[in-house]
């Protein structure tokens, strides 16, 4: 109706204005109907798996705790102020009060005793 009000100023014969009004109306439905609509299915695919990711996510979070808890204290200690803290080898082996080499040797031994434990699904 919006495009036949634009466009009264078309309307040649006043007696022909339903024909006039129903040429444009199916003309915009054809014009509708030919128009290229995304495909919902792949928009509800992609949320769907976002939700999946995120489950994943967390079963694998608390499955990587679980194997921490598993580690000694000093072991725990050492990644979380790598990983967690973030600190450089030498940063640790500051706090520690050990030499760089020491502190090296223990967080490659840590993370291996961590992969050992670590069993994702």
């Amino acid at each position: 109706m919006l495009r036949a009000w634009r466009r009264r100023s078309t309307l040649r014969d006043d007696d022909r204005r339903n024909q006039w009004l129903a040429a444009i109306v199916r003309n915009e439905a054809f014009r509708q109907h030919a128009r290229v609509r995304p495909d919902p299915t792949a928009a509800i695919e992609e949320h769907e798996g976002v939700e999946d990711r995120r489950v994943l996510e967390t079963v694998e979070l608390a499955d990587l705790h679980a194997a921490l808890k598993r580690l000694n204290e000093r072991d725990r200690k050492l990644l979380e102020m790598r990983y967690s803290e973030d600190l450089s080898q030498a940063e640790i082996a500051r706090k520690l009060g050990i030499p760089e080499g020491t502190a090296k040797v223990r967080l490659h031994r840590a993370r291996d005793r961590l992969r050992r434990v670590y069993v994702p699904n």
